[in-house]
């Protein structure tokens, strides 16, 4: 065992004696007292009985026809990864931003549903795209004047907070996002500063969570940043980033595969459908997949509370040492995550 992750993994062994691997069930929202308690224990959360205009309203044709001809930014990369870490020049590993192109909704959709199409389409903006608190901007003058968002026509159909989590937590939402794609799109092993209330209104959601106590488990790396491009031919083509520091990102790729954790890690497997919401606390580790051809969520984002110790023992947790690069790996491992990058299993 190295030693400095001796603290680590007694603290993570210790913490899944107590808590083990139940995810509670709630069969209706909470009140903000229920939520409170729930917040407090820090741990994920199914909840029944969400109700929002947007699991009635929201087929192919609604979303078409209200938002028209306005243009939105959608995700694109050759394979599903975005965010996350592929084989590119120079025979290394890099952490990846997709190229983000604009089209309509109709035109995203069709792409979606088109078999033949080789490159993957995600909606991910994470921006606050659909409601954020600064939708109302001050000028140069002082005057408030209101931000400008390519989900507008979508607005009314998602309430902008929660309110039993505001309630709880004292504050209204950073942020409420709204996620749309299909079975090629992964998010990969990553954590948020986020308390995160997240819904699906169609298709299906895979989540494979690990506790902050287990990000140990992860091997987080460093990696040159780049961002796919169109070359000339217009391909999808990496291009390595000078600006950008390094980033320090997880390099397990596939989770939910058998072997792919460490023995002593303890994920959990939970499938959201449509009407399912997801309480997932602020530090916990998330890998998404989606199982359906059409897959739509939406997600509240509630800042965590910087002041007391979370966010120090959050980042205890990741560990106080350095990070090595994730192109000093060699040998059988290096070339395992290589193949994964390049090629997706095929049961994602």
């Amino acid at each position: 065992m190295e030693p400095h992750k001796a603290p680590l993994q007694w603290i993570s062994k210790e913490y899944y004696e107590l808590n083990g691997n139940h995810v509670e069930i709630l069969h209706h929202p909470p009140s903000p007292v229920e939520f409170s308690r729930l917040a407090h224990i820090s741990r994920p959360v199914i909840i029944k009985g969400f109700q929002i205009p947007a699991y009635k309203l929201w087929s192919t044709e609604y979303l078409v026809q209200r938002m028209g001809s306005q243009k939105i930014s959608i995700a694109v990369t050759p394979n599903g990864f975005a965010d996350a870490i592929v084989a590119g020049p120079g025979d290394k590993l890099y952490f990846a931003e997709p190229l983000v192109e604009q089209m309509t909704m109709s035109d995203f959709l069709s792409k979606l549903s088109s078999v033949s199409h080789s490159e993957v389409y995600y909606l991910q903006s994470q921006n606050g795209n659909i409601h954020s608190k600064y939708d109302s901007l001050s000028d140069s003058n002082g005057d408030i004047a209101p931000k400008v968002s390519e989900f507008g026509a979508l607005k009314r159909d998602v309430p902008s907070d929660v309110s039993w989590c505001s309630k709880a937590f004292g504050k209204s939402p950073d942020a409420v996002n709204l996620w749309i794609g299909d079975s090629r799109s992964v998010t990969s092993f990553h954590n948020d500063p986020y308390e995160n209330i997240y819904t699906v209104v169609r298709g299906a959601k895979h989540f494979t969570l690990l506790p902050p106590t287990e990000g140990w488990c992860l091997k987080e790396r460093l990696y040159p940043h780049a961002t796919y491009k169109r070359s000339s031919t217009s391909t999808l083509m990496l291009e390595t980033s000078r600006s950008t520091n390094n980033i320090r990102w997880s390099s397990i790729l596939n989770p939910h595969l058998p072997g792919s954790l460490h023995p002593d890690a303890h994920p959990i497997h939970i499938t959201l459908r449509p009407g399912d919401t997801l309480y997932l606390p602020v530090g916990w580790w998330h890998h998404v997949r989606q199982s359906e051809d059409l897959t739509i969520a939406l997600n509240w984002w509630y800042d965590l509370e910087m002041r007391g110790m979370t966010w120090v023992f959050l980042s205890f947790l990741r560990g106080v040492e350095d990070v090595p690069s994730g192109n000093e790996d060699s040998g059988k491992g290096r070339d395992k995550i290589t193949s994964l990058v390049e090629e997706p299993p095929s049961n994602l």
